[in-house]
């Protein structure tokens, strides 16, 4: 096992999905910056910070993810806010998404760990796709206070955001792809309604309470696409990479810095796709109006040249950047860390080994299909230290 095997892995998730986009960033990476037309490439860790909190961006813009957002909700939730009313929606958000909200989540997928990995303690295989999938939906419903099945939800969710991602791919917009956008929005969005017996629901009041406010099921719904798409594209890799390289101690002995470093080398939003709304600069390059900026967050972080080392991790304001930077942060980083954290921390005793892995060659985000893996040894049973 070695950090070499578990890049190779990894970079057959980019390989099967997007090989055209990731072999163009490949091409261009050594540059801080590149400019192809009308569209400015960010790499550097300067560019990309420069791209989210110096170029001011328009948030509905079509290609990017504040326009497929106002495509999924409607509009007029978070990312076309401007002034008192963004930075509002933001606030009720991170409040929810804050040490205690999320301490309050934390029983909803630390159970689903539990029961979906016990078939590892009887040499079964456990795909870590499926359990990605309901830990994150599990959580995605109680965060919204929504009583939806988690695959259910997971499944829409992953079907929006894919099909979402296959209308923005490049060349000529078919308009068979933006039916399919607009029907699996709508599925998921008709899923939610029933949800809330067609009242509006929003994490403001608090996770699981069942509460209902003006956010909307729009918000709901793109709450959940985010959530859900990063979660289920996040923890499959990251556990892939620690079972190829042998990372399982570190789960035990310094399980934080694993977690940062898997999310900096995995960087399950590999990429950021904007639009300037006025001229500015990154990393010194002129932007102007209505150019397309690809800010590459695995580049930024160091995830392309540099191995995960909990021993010697990334700086965390180097990390962090996975989650974005000043205003348009990630406000779920806390529970994506979280999340992380635990379900290394229940895979590690298993020490498991990848079994069979499939890349996913439709989802909006690098993923797996499948990550089936399958355990070396036994936990220890009470008053069995050793374990077998």
């Amino acid at each position: 096992m070695s950090q070499e095997r578990a890049r190779r892995r990894d970079r057959q998730v980019y390989l099967r999905s997007h090989p055209v986009l990731f072999a163009l960033l490949a091409a261009t990476r050594r540059q801080h910056t590149a400019r192809i037309g009308t569209t400015v490439i960010a790499h550097s860790r300067d560019a990309f910070t420069d791209g989210l909190v110096r170029v001011p961006l328009d948030r509905t813009a079509e290609g990017t993810t504040g326009g497929a957002a106002g495509r999924l909700t409607g509009g007029g939730l978070l990312f076309d806010q401007e002034g008192d009313d963004h930075r509002g929606s933001r606030r009720g958000l991170a409040e929810s998404l804050g040490a205690d909200g999320v301490n309050r989540l934390r029983p909803v997928w630390t159970e689903v760990l539990d029961r979906r990995l016990k078939p590892l303690a009887d040499g079964q295989p456990v795909d870590l796709v499926d359990v990605a999938a309901e830990l994150s939906g599990a959580t995605a419903a109680a965060l919204l206070g929504l009583t939806v099945d988690p695959l259910a939800l997971a499944s829409a969710a992953r079907a929006a955001a894919a099909a979402g991602a296959r209308e923005h791919l490049p060349g000529f917009p078919f308009l068979s792809r933006r039916r399919a956008a607009e029907r699996a929005a709508a599925h998921l969005n008709a899923l939610l309604d029933r949800a809330t017996g067609g009242a509006s629901t929003g994490p403001e009041a608090g996770a699981g309470a069942g509460s209902r406010t003006e956010a909307g099921t729009g918000l709901a719904a793109m709450l959940a696409v985010a959530a859900i798409n990063t979660t289920v594209a996040g923890l499959p890799r990251a556990a892939a990479w620690c079972a190829d390289a042998d990372l399982w101690a570190y789960a035990e002995s310094a399980p934080e810095a694993l977690t940062s470093e898997l999310l900096r080398v995995t960087a399950p939003t590999p990429l950021l796709p904007r639009v300037a709304a006025a001229a500015g600069t990154v990393a010194g390059r002129p932007v102007r109006r209505g150019d397309r900026l690809l800010l590459i967050a695995r580049h930024a972080v160091g995830a392309h040249d540099r191995d995960p080392s909990p021993s010697d991790p990334a700086p965390p304001q180097t990390a962090q950047l996975v989650f974005g930077a000043g205003p348009h942060a990630c406000p779920g980083a806390r529970l994506a860390r979280l999340q992380l954290t635990d379900a290394l921390s229940a895979l590690a005793p298993y020490r498991p080994v990848v079994h069979t892995a499939r890349a996913d060659r439709t989802s909006a985000l690098p993923s797996w299909a499948t990550l089936t893996v399958v355990a070396t040894r036994r936990p220890p049973a009470p008053g069995d230290p050793a374990g077998r």
